[in-house]
């Protein structure tokens, strides 16, 4: 089964974030897929954590070399298609790509951040697997500090 992930859940995996493990075994043997964009936002994470622990950065690059090498197919989105999906949701135009790319495959889409969660979870088209218990307050931002 295709499996849509975003940078959220990667980074909990990759960063060693509390729910990592069990997002980990959740998507053991999925095949996986996001959209392109993914790697930006893994190193945008990587640099917020690399500001706030400064004494942590080798760590840190070391965890985002792995989380770029990962096995996720990366999927090109239409630009129009998102902007037209961001404006019917509510989410951001990177959220959205997300969702996007969950509709067009029919696959799940597991994210941490709770907006992205509660739009997947209206849309009749996509399984979410959204904000797992543990995020403080569905908290969007977890885990990039």
């Amino acid at each position: 089964m295709a499996v849509v992930v975003d940078a959220s859940a990667v980074g909990a995996i990759a960063f060693g974030e509390p729910e990592g493990p069990a997002l980990a075994a959740h998507l053991e043997g999925e095949t996986l897929l996001a959209p392109t964009l993914l790697d930006y936002e893994l190193v945008n994470l990587a640099l917020k954590k690399a500001r706030r622990y400064p004494m942590a950065l080798s760590k840190i690059a070391l965890s985002l070399r792995a989380a770029l090498a990962l096995p996720v197919s990366r999927v090109t989105v239409p630009g129009f298609d998102v902007f037209a999906l961001a404006a019917e949701t509510g989410l951001t135009a990177y959220d959205a790509s997300y969702l996007w790319v969950a509709r067009s495959r029919d696959a799940e889409l597991v994210t941490l951040d709770a907006a992205l969660a509660r739009a997947a979870s209206r849309d009749s088209r996509v399984t979410a697997d959204g904000a797992r218990e543990g995020v403080p307050d569905g908290n969007p931002d977890r885990p990039t500090d």
